[in-house]
């Protein structure tokens, strides 16, 4: 590793003696010498009081010995110094707290699951929806997600790793790929001062970059979907604050999908003395590996002016199918920057080329033309760098976006092309993504205004505790990293026999898309109806329209069966698919093929599950009450009447409260109940009680007395078998089979 900077002025991050080594090529014979990370002009108490962290932080920022805050970085939130290491280890699925006795009840699913996974993995070359052998390892480096919603998304993680990637649709890949970088260079009276990877890494290509920041001296602050990282250079009086921000905008449809992320760079300069700073953001084409060993791929320049404003950037081309896609690496040109480029390196090799390119001048050569075609097994790579004035005591601004255009996606089973959300506003050729960073940097100034007149109420709030205001936005992640897809659906897509009675489903559908999100990202399905229970809050509040989409098309599959016979893999039953008037579990694999196939979960026979019917009644009359759509509510009042005439067969002795039936039939699905429950029942009465409150909406007197009766025997029936007046609480003799909501 080479950095052609005097000693005297480049600090690294090396804990203990000094390392001395000859760079590989500097133009001359001096010798580098890696210092220790302290800071000699840091002479104050470490971890200053006040500052260290916001209140939650704790721990996480333990670490940290700068002294820098940042540029205009927010004081709640989630932040952690970039030194820290967790002490506690996690691993998935584990069973070390499950008795012999319950691993023992589960031994007939595993006897059933390793055939099947085998049949899956080995002879259909799928992916299990759960994949219980193959798991992906828990790893505590995740940040904030870029991209908007349903346009895939690429999460960073805290110490600044692009290492999680959902660009096909639904599917994930956990790889951080070590040419997705940013570098500083520092450039005083015409030398270079200073040049550095913002990385913590030290990985075994690109060796000649200097690597190994020091991370005590960095901070990462999370308030999504916003993030800001604080690297306070040592040595230099420099700190640079690089803030992302990705358009997640709550009641807006449009600028919400699109793929894209912004970069801003506020460099802040503390000494006398003027400086030239560069940023320059190297992106490799792909994931590395299998993403792009059969080659073919391809870098160009490409410029942008527009409505007097200017992009600049390379396109990074990747032809693979099924699914191409173009990723765009830009940066807007002002009067006070300059904007370079090098088309394409190899992001395997020493990367000796492009550093020596960066440290000659702070600049990139800007090499004219495409580059040529990769080969097969050959990685391929591209850098934007932007360098801009720095005067003494003073700051600069340096913006740099991220977009890749993958217009037209297809499922794991690529039985038909989709058009994703964002393709109405600009376009399904595959030539979007110069618009979309032109866009994008043009835009983000009235995003961030967006997005604080949203936050800044919940934020501004003295009786809210920070660790919730921290909470409350962070984890809404999952709307865009939730393996989300927004979909257009053309007319054909809803034939009249399809659509019914449901008089607002085409115009909804049409003009807001399909919508869905994932359980989890290891458990691959699409719109898991119980737990979207819970989710669905943030969809309703922020992005009702979205939330009556899912709506309509799980009204739609519910309507609808699939009579093909499957064995389950708990109980060893072989029944159908999915039964018509019962809600499905989820609405499908993306790795199949999703809103066609319905009920990849085949773990249990959700047909019998106490819950799913339920939980579909009391959304309606909460979208409906929240959004007052009467039309949405005359549409989906049909589908509650039939839904909860099946759940009717579950009350046994016809008192008016369901019974669970010995075995796991609810969203708990490795917890056995038995008769009446706190949970099923408790969602029972709470359903019969809006559909009272239906009846009287819809005008129909014979439905609502019908429901007024099972409601008055209902609750009676609740009170004395699960409930001790004397006491207020469950009867004791009732604990081992009484199940309530504790999510």
């Amino acid at each position: 590793m080479g950095t052609g900077v005097p000693s005297s002025e480049q600090t690294s991050c090396a804990k203990g003696d000094p390392q001395v080594y000859c760079p590989e090529d500097t133009g001359g014979t001096k010798v580098v010498q890696v210092t220790d990370c302290e800071n000699p002009e840091d002479d104050r108490p470490q971890n200053e009081p006040g500052y260290s962290s916001p209140e939650d932080s704790g721990q996480l920022m333990a670490s940290y010995e700068g002294k820098a805050k940042g540029h205009q970085v927010p004081p709640f939130g989630w932040r952690i110094c970039l030194a820290h290491e967790f002490a506690e280890k996690r691993k998935p699925f584990n069973a070390d707290n499950i008795s012999l006795s319950n691993l023992i009840k589960h031994l007939g699913m595993g006897l059933r699951y390793l055939p099947w996974w085998y049949r899956k993995t080995q002879v259909e070359k799928k992916k299990p929806f759960i994949d219980l052998i193959n798991f992906v390892p828990l790893r505590q480096i995740y940040g904030c997600p870029l991209g908007g919603i349903g346009g895939g998304t690429i999460t960073r993680g805290w110490r600044g790793q692009f290492c999680r990637w959902q660009l096909n649709p639904g599917m994930y890949q956990h790889r951080t790929v070590i040419a997705d970088q940013f570098t500083v260079c520092l450039r005083r009276e015409g030398r270079t001062v200073y040049q550095q990877v913002l990385s913590v890494e030290r990985p075994s290509v690109l060796r000649s970059w200097n690597w190994g920041l020091c991370g005590y001296f960095a901070f990462y602050h999370a308030l999504y979907p916003r993030a800001w990282t604080v690297y306070q250079l040592p040595g230099q009086n420099v700190t640079l604050t690089c803030r992302q921000i990705t358009p997640i905008l709550p009641h807006d449809y449009q600028d919400s999908s699109l793929p894209v992320g912004i970069f801003v760079w506020d460099v802040e300069n503390e000494g006398d003395e003027a400086l030239d700073v560069s940023i320059m953001f190297s992106m490799r084409n792909g994931l590395g590996g299998g993403d792009d060993a059969s080659g073919g791929l391809w870098n160009e320049p490409f410029c942008l002016e527009r409505d007097g404003e200017t992009v600049q950037g390379l396109l990074l081309h990747h032809p693979t199918l099924p699914n191409p896609y173009t990723m765009a690496v830009a940066a807007r040109l002002t009067p006070d920057t300059m904007i370079t480029h090098i088309t394409a390196f190899d992001p395997d090799s020493t990367g000796q080329q492009v550093w020596q390119d960066l440290l000659q001048d702070g600049r990139l050569d800007s090499p004219a033309g495409r580059s040529t075609p990769s080969q097969k097994g050959v990685g391929l790579a591209g850098a934007v760098c932007v360098t801009g004035k720095l005067p003494p005591r003073g700051q600069c601004c340096l913006e740099f976006s991220l977009a890749w255009d993958m217009p037209r996606i297809m499922f794991g089973a690529k039985g038909q092309v989709y058009y994703r959300r964002y393709t109405r506003f600009f376009g399904s050729d595959g030539d979007a993504a110069p618009a979309l960073s032109h866009y994008a940097l043009c835009r983000y100034a009235d995003w961030e205004e967006r997005i604080s007149a949203w936050q800044s109420p919940v934020l501004d709030d003295r009786s809210l505790p920070s660790w919730y205001k921290s909470a409350l936005f962070n984890e809404l992640y999952f709307l865009a990293d939730g393996g989300t897809i927004w979909l257009e659906v053309p007319e054909d897509a809803l034939p009249e026999e399809l659509v019914g009675n449901m008089c607002q489903l085409r115009p909804i559908l049409q003009e807001y898309g399909r919508f869905g999100y994932l359980e989890g990202q290891e458990y691959r399905m699409y719109n898991t109806y119980d737990v979207h229970f819970y989710a669905s809050f943030a969809l309703i509040m922020l992005w009702p329209k979205l939330e009556l989409s899912l709506q309509y098309d799980m009204a739609l599959a519910t309507l609808k069966e699939d009579l093909s016979w499957r064995q389950y893999l708990m109980s060893g039953v072989v029944a159908p698919v999915k039964r018509r008037n019962v809600i499905p579990h989820d609405i499908g694999d993306p790795d199949d093929e999703p809103w066609l196939r319905v009920n990849a979960y085949m773990i249990h026979d959700t047909a019998d599950w106490k819950d799913l019917n339920l939980k579909f009644v009391l959304q309606v009359y909460r979208d409906y009450y929240l959004t007052g759509d009467q039309g949405f509510l005359r549409d989906m009042w049909p589908v509650c009447l039939a839904v909860m005439e099946s759940e009717m067969k579950f009350d046994k002795d016809q008192d008016g409260l369901i019974e669970n039936g010995g075995y796991a039939d609810q969203t708990y699905d490795a917890w056995v109940t038995t008769g009446p429950s706190a949970y099923c029942g408790g969602l029972w009465l709470a359903a019969v009680a809006v559909m009272v409150q239906m009846a009287a909406l819809c005008g129909t007197q014979d439905i609502l007395d019908k429901f007024s009766s099972i409601l008055s025997r209902g609750r009676e029936a609740y009170e004395r078998l699960l409930w001790n007046a004397l006491n207020l609480s469950p009867i004791a003799s009732c604990l081992t089979s009484v199940l309530a909501n504790g999510s």
